[in-house]
């Protein structure tokens, strides 16, 4: 991998019977939601769910020189954490509760 990039990962948590709606409303991610995480630097970013604790893992690749420091200071991210809130943990600025994980293991 490259030094100019970095993987890092993060749990979150869903609201229950919320799985479908969280899956949905991502289906549909805004597309000036998605050209700025692009824009600022994420590479590739996925989400995966573990049914039985309802916990959410991301994982994402991003330029180490991103720009997603700041991001939640705009209004596309604002709205978007607006919009999730009902179906997931939130703090009290409606951002996501995130849980940084350490990594472990690598196989490259």
């Amino acid at each position: 991998m490259s030094d100019a990039i970095e993987t890092v990962a993060f749990r979150m948590r869903l609201n229950p019977d919320q799985a479908d709606e969280y899956r949905r409303r991502h289906d549909a991610i805004w597309p000036e939601l998605a050209n700025e995480l692009k824009t600022r630097g994420v590479l590739d970013y996925r989400i995966f769910l573990d049914p039985e604790s309802l916990a959410l893992f991301a994982v994402m690749t991003r330029r180490r020189d991103h720009g997603l420091d700041t991001l939640p200071d705009t209004e596309i991210m604002q709205r978007w954490w607006a919009m999730m809130g009902d179906i997931m943990k939130t703090n009290p600025d409606q951002s996501p509760v995130q849980v940084d994980l350490q990594p472990m293991f690598t196989l490259a």
